[in-house]
Formats: structure tokens, sequence, C-alpha cells
């Protein structure tokens, strides 16, 4: 047991894992942060003629976020078509820019017509509404990515009802459970070393537990509640439970099957790493399901690789072709 607690440990903090969420009603809908919902962009930022940050005032968050574009060629705020939109989540211990600093989406991206939408996610931010014991309010991340940062782009920034989305590591996860708890919203999900079953066993314990070692003020029960006691609440937020609302989403996962040092990682890469074990534990039931439910899906299964971005790097380019098939770009 104790070998099995000090795994859950080590794989949850090594990933940044606290992924969860809630800020439901009883029935699994989402519940409506309290207070008025609304973003406003209270700064730009060029950075070349491509890239853009932005500052956004999210009242559903109650602060001010950062969030990255890569823009299109030809693009202009007057523009009459609008573009297919490609999201891009970051895991649970990094940051918005994370994608354009540790991979080249830039220049992938530059090669076809879409916006990329890079947002921040937080620290263990779990790409979810937080219960906070029924009350809701902050941090609302569903609320701020998929309400006011997707209005705010439509209607300033010229995107469009095309979408697609991915992430690695916890943002695998966002961008499974967001397809999954919004049908129709993104025509492509794609997860790279992500969590896919959040109840299976033994993962709601490595969650918590994650949650748990955030610091001495982080309630492990704020973002879902009990397992048990807030059942409904996990259920609406478990790729798994939920894997019937992604029909009609192309799909595509990535994980190794054993984690450990693998081909392209540097001589000094850990011999095992426990957090991609876990991921790939947390995938093979999802897969059963989507197997079950006839489901298709595109997999990258490799047999050994760490919990790093340079799988990702290389699963982004596998999955983009795919991705920009679905959007028609």
């Amino acid at each position: 047991m104790e070998n099995r607690r000090a795994f859950c440990r080590t794989a949850v903090l090594s990933t940044g894992a606290a992924v969860l969420g809630g800020g439901l009603l009883s029935d699994g809908a989402l519940a409506a942060p309290k207070g008025a919902v609304g973003a406003t962009v209270t700064g730009e930022k060029w950075l070349n003629s491509r890239t853009l940050d932005l500052t956004v005032a999210s009242k559903a968050m109650r602060r001010n976020l950062k969030v990255r574009l890569l823009l299109p060629s030809g693009w202009k705020r007057n523009a009459r078509r609008t573009w297919p939109v490609v999201w891009a989540l970051h895991g649970g211990n990094d940051r918005y820019d994370a994608w354009s600093k540790k991979t080249d989406i830039a220049k992938l991206a530059a090669r076809h017509q879409v916006i990329v939408v890079m947002p921040e996610g937080g620290f263990a931010g779990g790409y979810t509404d937080w219960w906070n014991y029924g009350r809701g309010g902050s941090p609302a991340w569903e609320t701020f990515h998929l309400t006011e940062l997707r209005k705010l782009l439509e209607a300033k920034y010229r995107a469009g009802s095309k979408r697609a989305v991915f992430g690695q590591s916890s943002g695998g996860y966002g961008a499974l459970i967001y397809a999954a708890r919004h049908p129709g919203m993104f025509r492509f999900a794609g997860s790279f070393s992500g969590f896919c079953s959040t109840l299976s066993p033994g993962v709601p314990d490595v969650l918590q537990t994650g949650l748990s070692g955030l610091g001495p003020f982080t309630d492990k029960n704020a973002m879902w509640g009990h397992p048990i006691f807030q059942s409904g609440v996990w259920r609406a937020h478990d790729p798994l439970t939920q894997a019937s609302r992604l029909r009609g989403t192309k799909l595509y996962l990535a994980c190794a099957k054993k984690g450990a040092k693998g081909p392209l990682d540097r001589r000094d890469a850990q011999a095992v790493d426990p957090a991609e074990e876990f991921c790939y534990y947390t995938l093979k039931p999802f897969l059963k399901r989507l197997q079950q439910l006839r489901i298709p899906v595109t997999t990258s299964l490799y047999p050994v690789g760490t919990h790093s971005w340079i799988y990702w790097q290389r699963e982004m380019h596998r999955a983009w072709p795919i991705m920009m098939k679905t959007l028609g770009a």
C-alpha cells in the first residue's frame, strides 16, 4: 500500500496533474459562476507580425489573464471572412506561452490559414470551473475559456466556428473533457500524454494527492469535492464517463506504453517515468470504452518515452495534418 501511495505522489507532482473541477448542477450540467460573466481586452502586445499577446480581464476568473494568438497571413481585424481556430492547451505546471516556447508551433501554424489560441490555464487549474463546496465562483477556467474568451475572439479577432483543441499532460485532459462537455464545439480533440479516465481505480487518490501537494492552503476537495459524496461532479468531468458525447469529434490520443527513457530522450533523462506510466494507465480503459461505443480514434502508442516536450512536439506534427483536414484549412 505504501508503494502505491509513493507512486501516486510521484506521478501527480511530476505532471502537475490536478486536472479536475466542478461548478455543476446535480444533473451534471455546468453551473455558471456567480456574478456577471464577461471578458474584455485590457492590453495588446505584438511580439512579431503574427504573434499577439492579449491581457484579458475575466469576470468569471475575477482577474486579468494572458492569451497568446498566432494569426494567419492576411489576417485583419476588419476582414469579412473568419478563420478556423486551433486551441493549444498547456500542462498543469506550464503557462499560456508554453507551446510557442517549447515547440515550433508558430512555424507550423504559419503554413495554414488558422488562428491558434494559447490561453492561460493556471498552475494545476484543472480546465474546469471549481466546485468550491457548491458555491462555484473563481477559479472558473471552463467558463473563461469556452464562454468568455471564445465569444471575445469571435467578436474582436475574426475567430470562426470551425474549432480544434489539443493539449499535453493536463492540457490533454482539458482537450478531451472540453470536447465531451460541449459536443459539436470542437471538430477535433487531441490528447498527448493526458489523463483520460479520472475515476479508474486509484486515480482519484492520485489527483487529490496532487492537489494536496500544491501547498498548505490548497483544499483537495475544492475542485470536485469528495469522489464518493460528490460522485456526480466527478462523473461529469470524467472523459471515460462522458465518452459517448465525443461521437462525431475526430480524436487523436498519444502516449508511451511504458514510461521510461526512450529514443528521443537525452542521456541524462530519468530511467523510469511514473507520470507517463500513470497516463497510459488512464488511457487504456478510455480506449476500451471508445471501442465499445464504436467511436473511431487515431492512436499513437509508442513503446517507451518520458512525459516530456520532445515527444509532444513530435505528436503535434503527427496530429497537425489530421487537424487541418478536419478543419478544412
